[in-house]
């Protein structure tokens, strides 16, 4: 007698539960910083690792989102804190910490509508 084999469950996140959990991750390394600041780091690492998982697919725009928001935002907090020299770095600080937030809603409401985040 021949046994049919069946189908493994597919172990895992989903790339649309990865994606939102890849963006509370993120978001939580950003609010939290001093104690979960490393978050924002793990969170680029996974989307740098299964980039090529989601290829071709709506969520591989919002891990190339999430990547560039990280490398700009290490950007602008670099700046910022070269400014504190002359004292408006606190000022750019801010507006980093803002856009940072920003980026995170903006892509992450898009998730939710299925839709690629864009600057329009």
């Amino acid at each position: 007698m021949s046994q049919s084999t069946m189908p493994e469950p597919q172990s895992g996140l989903s790339p649309k539960h990865l994606t939102h959990a890849l963006y509370a991750v993120f978001l939580l390394g950003l609010i939290g910083a001093p104690v979960f600041g490393a978050a924002m780091i793990a969170a680029v690492v996974v989307a740098y690792y299964k980039r090529s998982d989601v290829a071709g697919t709506v969520y591989a725009t919002h891990f190339d989102w999430l990547i560039k928001t990280f490398w700009w935002g290490v950007l602008w907090i670099g700046l910022s804190a070269m400014l504190l020299v002359i004292f408006i770095g606190w000022l750019t600080g801010v507006m980093a910490f803002v856009w940072l937030i920003y980026r995170i809603a903006k892509g992450w409401f898009a998730l939710f509508e299925n839709q690629t985040p864009s600057l329009e």
